[in-house]
């Protein structure tokens, strides 16, 4: 299914500009690094991952899984467009400081603290997407006589924001916060239990789960 190929794809960018930012916040925090790149990484943030990459989570694969696999809004969707919404939310409060010229005090421990809450919801949220929703969604759809989903191509100020991300990822070497813990699987998201009772309980029917105890028995 080209358009879940793609989101996947998209994800490996949008990962990798999130340590970037880790980079630069970082430097900036440090007393370095150029403050006019704050609103670059918020120019990325705001039209490629969202405008261009959630935008069509939302408005295809949502709605695919709504409308045509008769999933509920509650569960993962639910979850995932909140997510989406909670980080838009995070970014608009980040771009208020993260291009300030002068970072200190109160100022420095804002983006500081805004940086890794956004950089952890956004690895948490690619990991939920790429190892629960992409594959589940993908199965199910077909299932439903759907094997292609409707795209559309990026603007050409999306284009240019994905040009930027992968200028900044050229400037400010990626890491990886070690403290957030990541993995596949509805076990390894936050909202697990919080929110979400799991893909299991939210989206199975009564034929998957016999279809579960049956290979239960055969083991």
């Amino acid at each position: 299914m080209r358009l879940i190929q793609d989101l996947q794809a998209e994800h490996e960018l949008i990962e990798t500009v999130v340590g970037s930012l880790r980079t630069f916040v970082a430097a900036r925090l440090a007393g370095g690094a150029d403050a006019a790149d704050g609103p670059r990484f918020i120019e990325f943030f705001r039209l490629y991952a969202g405008d261009f990459h959630h935008a069509r989570e939302e408005d295809s694969l949502f709605v695919a899984l709504l409308e045509r696999a008769q999933l509920p809004e509650a569960g993962p969707i639910a979850t995932l467009r909140g997510d989406h919404h909670r980080m838009a939310e995070l970014l608009t409060a980040m771009e208020a400081v993260i291009g300030l010229a002068l970072l200190e005090g109160d100022t420095a421990a804002t983006l500081d603290r805004l940086a890794r809450e956004y950089s952890a919801s956004l690895w948490h949220h690619i990991d939920a997407e790429n190892s629960v929703l992409f594959p589940e969604a993908e199965a199910r759809l077909r299932k439903q006589g759907l094997p292609e989903l409707p795209t559309r191509e990026m603007t050409a100020s999306e284009r240019a924001a994905m040009t930027t991300g992968r200028d900044l990822v050229a400037r400010y070497t990626p890491v990886e916060d070690l403290s957030i813990i990541r993995g596949d699987g509805c076990v390894c998201c936050p909202a697990l239990v919080e929110g979400c009772r799991g893909l299991e309980q939210e989206w199975w029917n009564e034929w998957e789960w016999e279809e579960m105890h049956d290979h239960l028995g055969e083991g």
